[in-house]
């Protein structure tokens, strides 16, 4: 008969058990719920420490995961994708994507699954979600698939693909390594992968076309209509729309974009044409198209500045007052760009005053009147000389523009830390720490800005459940838990004791790591084997695909956790996407060893 667990070791499930009743449950947000979690944890150890242990050790136990690796390496890959948007380094990639959601939005969503997958079947499955993430967070920017449906079927994608190999995941390696020391011998690379790629044929139709209809939309929803600004566009040699039609250009054209009063035929050097379109959409239209919407050496004046004083170019709107000089002007005869140094790229002007009379110069200029918002660039200290010299209101509504300068430099930055990950020269959290480091020191993330890339609700919950962890694994919970299974498996077929040693495994990889269940599991395995005369080898591989079913909860991957801010997703979010994928593959890779293993 198996003995009762200690005391401890109840508390310790105990404690797990509130935790994840009060994150489903949502009435406390997970900062307060993870941060109780530690109070009770460093309470409880204080005044009754573990067997051995002093009261401080409880608190180290407690607190220790605000100083872990794990934490600071979440933190730097955080950085890192920062980094990587503040550059627009990924817009090449975004675009491309973006023109397969525009033709498919499916299309573009199996694709993303496929190369998600693909990827982490070769390389380390966080440094994948690393590159994936800031992708798909501009792609919902730009109108595709808001992040809230897309980021969570790509992460259980690529951790399905990390369970097709061995060198996957570290937990992969670990757990193999386990079992050759318990005897067994070295599985290849591809030793299992046809297991996976079947169990990866059942589960694909689910992330591809259920799993975003079960999650919610995190966009924000604009409550006032967006103003819409109308400039000229100046053709320039090298813009995309030299030597073509309108009709060649529509698709790269971002959404609500508009020209006006256009010829026909092709468009030429020194053209200017009339559109308009929202703040958001001017400035990705002159991105795309390569044109002007203001005289070519101010611009270069701002970015030669720029380049200069490391100052991030902005994009304000300033409504024109009534005691403005701008009043009746045009933009050409304004002045603006020689008085302060700053680009006028788009004016505004209410629909109900469009077609006044001499609304437009001669040449085509709109003329600038009371109660116009313009749509200006430059430095910071430029844009306020300019609204306090010609009378001007700034508006709420600024942008900072990518520091494209540093794009190559931070992708190269992203692209050296994955490479020294995935190829093992580096531990991830090295790597990615090392990362962090250069694109502050190069500027590509400006440190005053760095709370903007980090989320405090994701470090609290990956706080306490490294403390969660700790307390399972050393209160004697998890070896508990797993001389129970034990115990009770002997009456079982052996198709079913597959699937309750992968559940019991996935169990504890969603709630307490990876690692313990590895650790816990795999001589677990082989005992049970030994005790049923099975062959150890389907039992050892049921361990190890159950360490990577962590789809349930937030604090069973490094990569959940990630994924979490910039999805705006909540506790729930995740065990109910989750835990039907976790039957679905349990079911399917036990399928898989029973056939494969004739058992």
């Amino acid at each position: 008969m198996i003995g009762m667990p200690s005391y401890h070791a109840l508390a310790a499930m105990g404690v797990t058990v509130a935790m994840f009743i009060a994150f489903a449950r949502g009435r406390m947000s997970i900062e307060i719920i993870s941060l109780l979690t530690i109070a009770v944890i460093a309470v409880g150890l204080y005044f009754f420490p573990l067997d051995g242990q002093s009261p401080t050790d409880g608190l180290a136990i407690a607190f220790g995961g605000f100083g872990h690796y794990a934490l600071i390496t979440i933190c730097a890959l955080m950085i890192l994708g920062r980094g990587l948007i503040v550059t627009g380094a990924l817009d090449p990639a975004a675009r491309f994507l973006e023109r397969v959601f525009k033709f498919n939005v499916h299309a573009g969503l199996l694709l993303s699954l496929f190369l998600a997958f693909f990827l982490s079947m070769f390389v380390n499955n966080t440094p994948v979600l690393v590159l994936l993430i800031p992708i798909f967070v501009t792609l919902a920017a730009r109108g595709a698939m808001p992040a809230s449906k897309t980021l969570m079927p790509l992460n259980a994608a690529s951790l399905i693909g990390g369970l097709a190999t061995t060198i996957g995941t570290s937990t992969n390696i670990l757990v193999v390594s386990i079992a050759v020391d318990l005897g067994m011998p070295m599985m290849s690379v591809f030793h299992y992968t046809p297991i996976v790629l079947g169990a990866a044929v059942v589960a694909l139709p689910y992330l591809w076309l259920v799993m975003p209809r079960m999650l919610g939309d995190n966009r924000v929803e604009q409550t006032l209509e967006q103003r819409r600004f109308h400039t000229r566009l100046r053709v320039t040699e090298d813009s995309l729309l030299n030597g073509r039609e309108l009709s060649q250009i529509t698709s790269r054209l971002p959404a609500g974009i508009e020209f006006h009063d256009l010829k026909p035929g092709l468009f030429r050097p020194g053209q200017r044409l009339r559109v308009s379109g929202t703040h958001v959409a001017i400035e990705e239209a002159i991105d795309v198209l390569r044109g002007e919407a203001a005289p070519g050496w101010v611009l270069e004046r701002i970015q030669r500045q720029h380049g200069e004083t490391g100052d991030d170019i902005q994009v304000v709107e300033m409504t024109v007052t009534a005691d403005s000089r701008l009043s009746g002007r045009t933009l050409p005869t304004s002045g603006i760009a020689d008085l302060y140094g700053v680009a006028v790229v788009g004016i505004h002007r209410p629909d109900t005053l469009i077609g006044q009379k001499d609304e437009f110069s001669d040449v085509g200029d709109m003329r600038i009147r009371e109660g116009d918002v313009l749509l200006v660039m430059g430095l910071q200290q430029d844009l306020e000389a300019f609204a306090n010299g010609d009378s001007l209101l700034q508006l709420e509504g600024k942008r900072e523009l990518p520091r494209r300068s540093k794009a190559w430099l931070a992708a190269g930055i992203m692209a050296g830390s994955v490479a020294l990950a995935s190829f093992g020269f580096l531990p991830i959290a090295i790597a990615a720490l090392g990362g962090a480091i250069l694109m502050f020191v190069t500027g590509c993330v400006k440190f005053d800005r760095v709370g903007r890339a980090l989320s405090a609700q994701v470090i609290v919950l990956v706080a306490a459940s490294i403390a969660i962890g700790r307390i399972i694994d050393e209160s004697g919970a998890a070896a508990w838990l797993g001389e129970a299974l034990s115990y009770g498996l002997q009456y079982l077929q052996p198709a079913f004791v597959l699937a309750a040693i992968m559940i019991f495994v996935t169990f504890l990889t969603n709630f307490a790591s990876n690692a313990t269940a590895a650790t816990v599991g795999t001589p677990i395995a082989f005992a049970i084997a030994s005790q049923l005369g099975l062959p150890a080898e389907p039992l050892v591989l049921a361990v190890l695909f159950g360490c990577n079913l962590s789809y349930a909860t937030p604090i069973a991957y490094q990569t959940n956790m990630l994924i979490m801010a910039e999805g705006s997703y909540q506790f729930g979010d995740y065990v109910k996407t989750g835990v039907p994928l976790v039957i679905i593959m349990v079911a399917a890779l036990s399928i898989g060893l029973v056939l494969s293993y004739s058992l």
